[in-house]
Order: C-alpha cells, then sequence, then structure tokens
C-alpha cells in the first residue's frame, strides 16, 4: 500500500507520512555479523567503514522484506564503497583531463549561400 501511495502523482505529502508503516529491525545479537560490528564499533566509534556497514546491513533487510529505498543512489555509493574496500583499493583522484587545443575557425566556407 505504501508503495502505490509514494506513485500517486497528486497525493499530498503530509497524508502520506501516515501511510507509511514502522518499520521494526530485529537483530539477533549473537550472530557472528553483529558481534564483529560491535567490537569494531567499540574500537573506533566514528569509523567510517562500521556506519556504512551497519547502513548497509539495515538498507538490505529493507529490500529483502520487500520495501523500496528512499535513496538507492546512496545505497550504491556504499555499495562501491566496500567493494573497493574489499579490493584494497584506495579513492584516487581521477587524473586531470588534457584539455583540447581551441579549433582554428576558417574563413572561407564552401557552403553555398541562400539567399
Amino acid at each position: 500500500m505504501e508503495r502505490i501511495m509514494k506513485a500517486q502523482a497528486l497525493r499530498d505529502p503530509t497524508t502520506s507520512m501516515y501511510m507509511q508503516s514502522k518499520k521494526t529491525m530485529e537483530i539477533n545479537p549473537n550472530h557472528s555479523i553483529i558481534v564483529k560490528l560491535k567490537e569494531k564499533s567499540d574500537q573506533d566509534k566514528s569509523d567510517k567503514t562500521v556506519k556504512d556497514l551497519i547502513w548497509l546491513l539495515f538498507e538490505t533487510s529493507l529490500l529483502t522484506s520487500g520495501f523500496s529505498l528512499d535513496e538507492p543512489n546512496v545505497f550504491a555509493n556504499r555499495i562501491h564503497r566496500m567493494i573497493k574496500l574489499g579490493l584494497s583499493i584506495e579513492d584516487v583522484d581521477m587524473e586531470p583531463v588534457e584539455e583540447l587545443p581551441p579549433l582554428e575557425e576558417t574563413t572561407n566556407s564552401n557552403m553555398d549561400e541562400v539567399d
């Protein structure tokens, strides 16, 4: 129902708040992923990798439960960062692209002039 209401062209954003279902994520505190995330979080509270992993865990659980993501591009960027981390690829800025020389303008035109 939530997906249908979001798709309505003339929907009122204030009523969509009432139509959204409350999402509850239940976790198993003894699961190996949760235990390892807790350990890493205790070591460094501001670790961006741990935060990304927790968000990925939440967003993948949303997707597997049939919900849609509000910002799929953010999800994709997190996935890409995790892939780079797994492959040990560091974020390196793209090499600057050489600018092309300006075009030379010719004064003689081979085109026929039309009045």
